[in-house]
């Protein structure tokens, strides 16, 4: 639940002049904060912060609570207790677009604005929890990502956000920026990192870039080199950026090491998504002994031999709408997600999608449909809600596809109800 309460809560709007000395018009960008204005560079030390990384992967449209409160857990805040005060913690929202929806919705704990009980559906109850703070920033340019207040409030945060939108505002705005310095240097810090929609599109090691737009899964398997079929970085590398190496430059855009060889999509299921996904992930792979891949691959198909090459396949995760997965590694250091949404969603579909293939694809040139055999789903749901990213194997169904001269079967809509 994001809804603007800027009045009714009587949140803190502060335009950067008020809160920066070195602010000038030119940046450009909007800073919200509730309930108060911290300084924007102070940090709040948590002893029981998480040392291991910590994403929230969200599929779009109503936000998951239960998935802000883990990031909140994992930041090490923590509530008042046994003579104690809370500890505090500043939770950070970037965007490039909208206001500052996600605050009250945060740090409330319900409609009444209630700070010392627990929360009520669609409410997360961040300052119940030990927050101080919920802060967002609206970074509509490159000036502002640039910008010193920008990236003292950035680095100081205990948890980071980033909220939905349009990605290709993200990578033409935000890559090689001093703010996507700051998101590299919080995963190095093992800072709890989340995203949805266009948030989730920019987590992988290849991103959808949308830089003309968006595209449909007729268009994709219709022609996976059409003009809309824009992917980041380009052309594709396993290079990951290293702020100010220039031999990293043609990186893509933060791709995270936890979360490495993967391509998101988000609204799979509202937006018929799969078939699109589908063609992300055969995109990535190559030619080779196994067949002839796509032009510009640089990925293998199949599963690995053993765990020290699953660094080499194609691999995609696809999430459908109020659906968020809980990506942290177990005991043994195998990175598992955990699939979760709202209490009272009445949709049992709300489904994770994991995605790869056995083969090549068959026929993937510009101009040409699609075909590929071969494709493997595993589905995570309510009764099968863990996938293990290290080994990439669950517990939930397991399908197989193909896609031939760009007609996927079965359809994607098979896939998306409760019971495919």
């Amino acid at each position: 639940m994001t809804s603007c309460l800027l009045a009714l809560a009587g949140l803190t709007l502060v335009p950067a002049a008020a809160s920066a000395g070195d602010w000038t018009s030119k940046d450009g960008y909007l800073y919200y904060s509730t309930p108060s204005t911290p300084a924007p560079d102070q940090r709040i030390d948590l002893k029981d912060k998480a040392n291991t990384p910590s994403f929230v992967l969200m599929g779009g449209g109503p936000d998951v609570d239960q998935a802000f409160r883990w990031m909140i857990e994992r930041a090490g805040v923590r509530p008042a207790a046994a003579g104690k005060p809370a500890t505090g913690g500043r939770f950070v929202i970037v965007r490039a677009r909208g206001a500052d929806g996600y605050n009250p919705y945060i740090y409330y704990s319900n409609a009444s604005l209630q700070t010392d009980q627990p929360a009520t559906d669609d409410w997360v109850g961040g300052a119940q929890l030990g927050l101080s703070s919920v802060e967002t920033l609206v970074i509509p340019n490159r000036a502002a990502a640039n910008s010193d207040f920008v990236n003292q409030v950035v680095r100081s945060a205990n948890a980071v956000f980033i909220a939905g939108g349009d990605q290709s505002d993200y990578i033409r705005d935000w890559k090689r920026s001093a703010l996507e310095a700051s998101l590299l240097e919080l995963m190095k810090n093992q800072v709890p990192i989340g995203g949805t929609s266009a948030g989730l599109a920019v987590l992988g090691q290849f991103d959808f870039a949308a830089l003309r737009g968006t595209v449909s899964s007729t268009q994709a398997l219709a022609d996976p080199y059409n003009k809309y079929m824009t992917l980041d970085p380009d052309p594709l590398t396993l290079t990951q950026y290293v702020a100010d190496d220039v031999s990293t430059k043609g990186a893509g855009f933060l791709t995270p090491a936890p979360l490495f060889n993967i391509v998101f999509d988000s609204h799979l299921d509202s937006r018929d998504r799969l078939g699109r996904l589908v063609t992300f992930v055969a995109r990535q792979i190559g030619g080779g002994s196994w067949g002839n891949g796509c032009p510009g691959g640089i990925l293998n198909p199949g599963m690995a031999p053993k765990p020290s090459q699953t660094d080499l396949y194609a691999r995609g995760i696809g999430l459908s709408v109020e659906t968020a997965l809980l990506v942290a590694p177990n005991g043994n250091g195998q990175l598992i997600a955990q699939r979760v949404t709202n209490a009272n969603n009445q949709d049992s579909a709300s489904k994770a999608f994991f995605v790869s293939t056995s083969q090549a694809p068959g026929q993937c040139a510009a101009g040409l449909p699609l075909s590929i055999k071969a494709v493997d789903i595993v589905q995570a749901d309510a009764n099968a809600p863990t996938f293990n990213l290290s080994t990439w194997s669950g517990d939930g169904q397991q399908i197989k596809l193909e896609v031939k001269n760009g007609v996927m079967t079965p359809d994607g809509a098979t896939f998306y109800s409760a019971q495919p």
